[in-house]
Parts: structure tokens; sequence; C-alpha cells
């Protein structure tokens, strides 16, 4: 009954992001080529936000996505639209540096 409603009302359980890139996740960087060219996890993909609908055929649909931007809301956005999409499994990680202290 408790796991019903929290789908109902889009709660899910906390997951652990540092387990899921130990685990192989895509590491999704959303900003712009210049923000990520001045720094970025090692290893992610930077596809920008306004390139994403025309990009996604790079990502694996089945495959766990972790994203991040420079404060966590561009990172939102791109989860909203892989989910949309069809991806089954996308996190909104926030901001680069966030995930980046994850990787240590």
């Amino acid at each position: 009954m408790i796991d019903k409603l929290m789908r109902i009302f889009g709660v899910q359980p906390k997951v652990n992001l540092a387990d899921l890139i130990k685990s192989g996740a895509v590491i999704l960087d959303v900003r712009t080529k210049g923000e990520y060219s001045s720094g970025h996890v090692k290893g992610s993909v930077n596809i920008p936000l306004d390139r994403l609908p025309d990009q996604m055929k790079k990502l694996d649909k089945n495959k766990a996505i972790i994203t991040c931007c420079a404060s966590g809301m561009r990172s939102a956005a791109a989860k909203g639209a892989l989910k949309s999409a069809g991806f089954k499994e996308v996190h909104n990680g926030g901001s680069w540096g966030k995930v980046n202290n994850l990787m240590k």
C-alpha cells in the first residue's frame, strides 16, 4: 500500500548515486560545451540540454543515467526529458561538482 502511494505521488526511494556510478551508470553533463571544457566529471558524456532531444539516440535507454549541470536545474529538466522519452533509470545528480565528489 505504501509503495503504491509513493508511486502515485512520485516519491522514489533514496538512491545511492556513488553505488550507481561504481556499477557503470552514465554521467550525463548537460551544460554547454564551454562550461564542460572548464571542468567536468572524468568520463562523463557532454550533451548540452538544448541538444538533448536530437542526441538522445547516443544513450542507452536501459542503462542507468545520472544527469548533472552547474546547479541542478538543467539536469532536472534533462531527467524529465529522458524519462518522457522512455529511459528506464534516470537520476538528477545536481551539480557536476557534487557528482565529481562521489567519484572519490
